[in-house]
């Protein structure tokens, strides 16, 4: 008789009572992890201290890491490993101080059976509210339970009263009363454009360029091609070496022409000499080279849309892609021909760029594009970070804020855009930005995302304010300097109102001329998304 040996389970930890277990996911960059430690320190102290008055304790689920020089769960596999260990029915808070990569706890999460709390500290400088927007909505899309907190250091009312909510009962819930769901649309010409348009995507189809997914673990950021094929749209997945590769094929004085018709433009560089922290010349080459390339690998497939995930990788290879995407989704932007000659690649339009290879924002992005192109209005359309925000005058003002992809139209023209070298903390080869800072207007903004395994979007309407320029200072001094900032009021939707409903770190940002035309192209997105079958929610005050 064969005998078969049996693989041995760990014994599965008990839960203490009255006891919180803590993990902390971080990034995959060394370098950030290091130097974001002390904030994620900060946060956790300031939690336990609140935990600890309302009569529990807390137990940090992983030992810092004094060789790495910091705490944080920096990979699948470490996150897999330590999961094993915690309890599966405890209490478990993700403690989030910064950029976190989702999968480095996916993994752990999917399958722990006690209640989650998600909490990030409300302030700007690491993003830490922007991780907990990724992972809630990683968590959203995973069809995993979970609750969500934020506050600058856990001592206020609020917080303190969300937190002994969840420890009480394991749930927490927060006001959402400012979405509805899409009511019939009226007859008339912005909802036959929209139904018109949707029908013109479907049946003679798009392509997105997908350049390696899931940037950063985001893993909400993944669409997958049985829900986003229905729509029309196909992917082309490119392997970002055939852009490096593309890149050494374009001459230099190919890349000296784009600056050339930059400088002509207006636009500012911040140049210096030193490689490791200035933005030099040679780096802005190597982008100018990323951008034609993208263009014209963009033509062989023809694409109707491009992702450049950048980070893995290609953050060790080139330097930053950023700023040729932003020059991607302006209208007017350095002409690039094809490689013979004969044609000026999607000359008089942009190529929607789809920032860290965000499928929500690209499928979002065809959508704008080509409404906002019928309805003749400028069709440059962008994704932000949600990255923070505070009080101004009468206002909640939100920081918008993303790594560079920001199209020129967006500050006012060229003139008024300016380009720094990106943080050595993320991108060790430097690169610059495409930066400036919104001009004021009109906007409509959405989110493009996954629940219970089906496309949804919210709509809502905002304006870009102009704040005195030591307040944009102030602000960009509280985030990060070198980036474009936003300063967005959204209309009906509070900051927790809009910290517990969105889906996404990301947020889908489009220019109108004036309010009225904002709530007809709001009113015709709502109608092309309806007929894509895409289930369409209204946040805020808007007129439809």
């Amino acid at each position: 008789m064969t005998s078969y040996s049996m693989p041995i389970l760990a014994a599965t930890a008990r839960a203490q009572a009255n006891t919180v277990y803590t993990v902390s996911s971080g990034d995959l960059r060394p370098t950030a992890n290091v130097i974001c430690w002390p904030a994620q320190q900060k946060l956790e102290s300031d939690l336990t201290a609140a935990v600890t008055s309302l009569g529990w304790q807390v137990q940090r689920g992983h030992e810092i890491d004094e060789v790495k020089g910091h705490g944080f769960i920096d990979s699948q596999r470490a996150g897999i490993e330590i999961f094993k260990k915690l309890p599966v029915d405890a209490a478990l808070i993700v403690v989030e101080a910064v950029w976190q990569y989702s999968h480095h706890v996916l993994a752990g999460l999917r399958s722990h059976r006690g209640p989650i709390l998600i909490v990030a500290n409300w302030e700007g400088k690491f993003p830490g509210l922007v991780g907990l927007l990724n992972l809630t909505g990683s968590l959203t899309k995973a069809g995993k339970k979970y609750s969500a907190l934020w506050s600058k250091d856990f001592t206020d009312d609020w917080a303190i009263e969300g937190l002994k909510t969840w420890l009480e009962t394991g749930e927490l819930t927060h006001d959402q009363g400012h979405v509805r769901d899409l009511p019939a649309l009226p007859a008339g010409p912005e909802v036959d454009l929209g139904k018109a348009l949707a029908t013109q995507l479907s049946t003679e189809k798009a392509i997105i360029g997908v350049f390696d997914e899931g940037c950063m673990g985001m893993y909400n950021a993944i669409f997958d091609d049985e829900l986003i094929n229905p729509l029309g749209i196909y992917k082309e997945r490119l392997s970002q070496s055939a852009l490096v590769a593309e890149m050494t094929k374009i001459s230099d004085e190919e890349a000296h022409a784009v600056r050339t018709w930059l400088d002509d433009a207006g636009m500012t560089f911040h140049t210096g000499t030193d490689e490791a922290t200035e933005l030099t010349d040679t780096q802005l080459r190597s982008q100018f080279k990323m951008y034609i390339a993208a263009l014209r690998i963009a033509d062989d497939f023809g694409l109707d849309a491009v992702g450049i995930q950048y980070q893995q990788g290609l953050k060790d290879t080139v330097p930053a892609s950023d700023l040729a995407e932003g020059l991607l989704n302006n209208v007017e932007r350095p002409p690039v021909s094809s490689r013979d000659g004969s044609r000026e690649l999607y000359a008089g339009a942009p190529l929607p760029h789809f920032n860290e290879v965000d499928e929500g924002v690209a499928v979002d992005s065809l959508v704008t594009t080509r409404l906002w192109t019928a309805l003749g209005h400028d069709p440059a359309t962008t994704l932000h970070d949600i990255r923070w925000g505070e009080q101004y005058g009468d206002n909640f003002v939100w920081v918008f804020e993303i790594s560079g992809s920001v199209p020129a139209s967006h500050n006012g023209g060229y003139d008024k855009s300016y380009s720094k070298r990106q943080p050595p903390m993320y991108f060790p080869l430097g690169g610059g930005t495409l930066s400036g800072v919104s001009k004021p207007g009109e906007i409509v903004w959405s989110r493009v995302f996954i629940m219970d395994g089906a496309l949804h979007v919210d709509l809502g309407r905002g304006s870009v304010v102009e704040l005195p320029a030591e307040e944009t200072e102030r602000r960009l001094q509280a985030t990060t300097p070198q980036w474009p900032i936003m300063h967005a009021v959204l209309h009906g939707v509070g900051r927790d109102q809009l910290m517990a409903r969105h889906r996404a770190n990301h947020v889908n940002v489009v220019y109108t001329p004036d309010a009225e035309t904002a709530d007809k192209g709001l009113l015709a997105k709502a109608a092309m998304f309806t007929e894509l079958g895409i289930h369409v929610h209204l946040c805020g005050d808007v007129n439809v």
